[in-house]
């Protein structure tokens, strides 16, 4: 049996590819739940690492949930209401917060329907480059259920409150022009330019002092939370530990000898 994820290192980027294409990269099965997440895991811990791209095998990014699990009965929503509960936060709620945990600048590189916990798991990255063939869902009411996984808080971030609201009272798809047009994700390419050009954005990121990137996501992470001065004074505690790097005097020296930097991760 595949594994649910692939996890690919070429030099400093890691491709991860949802690898359930026969139920169109669903994420709420134990085994997607548990690699996504020692994904995040690892990726965060090895330093190596300077970007990673998201994608899924086969014609669908993901479709979020099992629905033929919730017919049969099982799934996340199977049993007493308190067990639904435990379900949730034991399951599919900690792909959210291992996203959240990750240092590593994560492209998504949307290659299909991203649709309902799909949809979200897209917005649990920083970036979002489209196929022409990508469609977007907020699609939990279609279901009569509610975002279970963060969706309430992950998309009105993307796109706005009033958009977000759109997208999840009605739960209409929206193309990848649409997608384009509120910001849900910000480059539209031809499908088999996608990864091309969700390698080259990797690169250029990966190509910057790795603390900084790191620290930098942070910053942006928790600019969405907290108060000016708060954040203020993390900046200042974290400009302490870059002005510290061998790679923050690297790219000095670069700068002023007008030479392309190298940076080591020092």
């Amino acid at each position: 049996m595949d594994a649910p994820l692939d996890y690919a290192q070429d030099g400093a980027i890691v491709t991860l590819t949802l690898n359930a294409p026969d139920i169109r990269n669903a994420i709420s099965a134990a085994d997607m739940i548990e690699a996504l997440v020692a994904a995040c895991e690892r990726m965060n811990a090895d330093m190596s690492v300077r970007a990673a791209i998201l994608t899924g095998a086969g014609s669908a990014f993901s479709s979020g949930g099992n629905v033929k699990k919730m017919h049969e009965g099982g799934g996340l929503g199977g049993g007493l209401p308190a067990q639904t509960r435990r379900n949730y936060q034991l399951g599919i709620q900690r792909i959210p917060l291992a996203f959240d945990r990750l240092e590593v600048p994560v492209i998504a590189a949307v290659n299909g329907p991203a649709i309902g916990a799909g949809c979200d798991l897209a917005c649990m990255c920083d970036i979002r480059i489209a196929a022409e063939s990508a469609r977007f869902a907020e699609s939990f009411v279609k279901l009569g259920i509610v975002p279970g996984d963060g969706g309430a808080w992950l998309l009105p971030r993307a796109v706005g409150y009033s958009k977000a609201c759109e997208m999840a009272f009605t739960g209409d798809t929206l193309g990848a022009a649409e997608a384009l047009a509120c910001g849900l994700v910000s480059k539209v390419v031809p499908d088999a330019e996608l990864m091309k050009e969700a390698r080259a954005l990797a690169e250029r990121i990966a190509a910057n002092p790795p603390h900084a990137v790191r620290m930098t996501k942070r910053l942006m992470r928790e600019g969405r939370n907290v108060q000016l001065a708060t954040l203020l004074e993390l900046s200042a505690a974290m400009q302490s530990l870059a002005h510290a790097t061998a790679d923050h005097k690297e790219a000095v020296a670069a700068f002023l000898e007008k030479r392309k930097p190298e940076f080591k991760g020092g």
